[in-house]
């Protein structure tokens, strides 16, 4: 039992480093094209740095919500799930 809490704590904090890996990656590359895009705006004449920003933002958000707590799979998700197959499995036998 306690090694179970144990893989599913070290589970979470690996979800979670990756979410933080993923948010630093984010900030430094959209700030490397929000630099890029200044410093060559009159050749390009608009801003494109926002699609990028935006595209992967979205994605961002996502990984977010599905490490949190509140997210879509939420805590106890997992559980839950397994649990509703193995008593849907249990009915139909």
């Amino acid at each position: 039992m306690e090694d179970e809490r144990y893989l599913k704590a070290k589970k979470k904090v690996e979800n979670l480093k990756a979410f933080y890996i993923h948010l630093i990656v984010y900030v430094l590359v959209n700030t490397m094209f929000v630099v890029i895009n200044v410093l060559t705006y009159k050749y390009a004449e608009h801003w494109w740095f926002f699609y990028p920003l935006m595209g992967w933002g979205i994605g961002l958000i996502s990984h977010g919500l599905s490490v949190s707590s509140f997210g879509l799979f939420g805590a106890n998700w997992e559980e839950k799930k397994i649990q509703e197959y193995m008593d849907k499995d249990k009915r139909n036998l």
